[in-house]
């Protein structure tokens, strides 16, 4: 019987790449942790609409891009270190068009690209901003391959392997507390902002480490998760009630808070 080091050098996929053209195929051996990055707050600030006197980098459907310092050096590295994913709450066409300006060619790289289409919807506003819908980015729909055109076996990739990067800790709260971990918020008002170098040096630990969700649990890094002791615990607890409500009957998922311990 072949060791598991050997069956896992054995661990290669025939990936169809989103973005690549005439049905070309990517081989790529799978072994590394997989990183699911959010686009607005970690790689760029996003602002609609553009705000006067200050020049963006770009301007993407009536909405001004201001690239994070340091973030094409960041993402190389997390490429090196990781596979790599985009789970944006945007639409497709905002998320696709903001993709291709940050990151070029280096998109092909990408594992998947998700959009707000992804996300499990709520009815409900944000604590933070009443006119922002509260979406929830429910990490099982990677883990069950709930999109067959995923390019690994249901179960490859799991709480043990997957890291949700996103600056909004509400939309992990249906998350194991160990799969994600929640930056700073960058905002294009901050020209001296190096916090990626911060986060960089966090990844790096976390690439190395034997069990991610221990060095997740043991170097508690950016943001605070939302716990019991949060001021907004009632009010999302009551979303995520009201959503398992909801969907009773319509899903084989049973929606809860997953608070740390």
């Amino acid at each position: 019987m072949e060791s598991d080091e050997n069956q896992s050098n054995k661990v290669v996929s025939k990936i169809s790449m989103k973005g690549v053209q005439n049905n070309t195929y990517v081989i790529r051996c799978l072994k590394k942790k997989l990183l699911v990055l959010d686009i607005n707050g970690l790689l760029a600030d996003i602002v609609s609409p553009p705000p006067e006197g200050l020049k963006p980098d770009t301007i993407i459907a009536r909405r001004a891009i201001f690239k994070r310092p340091f973030y094409l050096e960041f993402l190389n590295f997390c490429f090196d270190k990781f596979e790599v994913a985009v789970w944006s709450s945007r639409t497709k066409e905002n998320t696709d068009m903001v993709i291709d300006y940050l990151m070029g060619s280096m998109k092909h790289k990408l594992l998947f690209c998700w959009d707000a289409s992804h996300c499990t919807k709520t009815t409900f506003k944000t604590v933070e901003n009443k006119h922002k819908p509260v979406v929830f980015k429910d990490m099982r729909k990677i883990w069950e391959k709930h999109d067959p055109s995923l390019p690994w076996e249901k179960g490859y990739y799991n709480e043990s392997n997957t890291l949700l990067l996103d600056d909004s800790p509400y939309k992990a709260l249906l998350n194991p507390p160990q799969n994600s971990v929640f930056p700073h918020t960058f905002s294009f008002q901050d020209r001296s902002d190096n916090s990626l170098g911060d986060v960089r040096k966090y990844l790096d630990g976390l690439a190395n480490a034997e069990s991610m969700n221990k060095y997740v649990e043991e170097h508690p890094f950016g943001q605070q998760p939302i716990t019991k002791t949060s001021p907004s615990w009632n009010y999302y607890h009551n979303v995520v009630a009201t959503l398992s409500t909801s969907q009773h009957g319509k899903s084989d998922i049973t929606y809860k808070v997953i608070i740390p311990k």
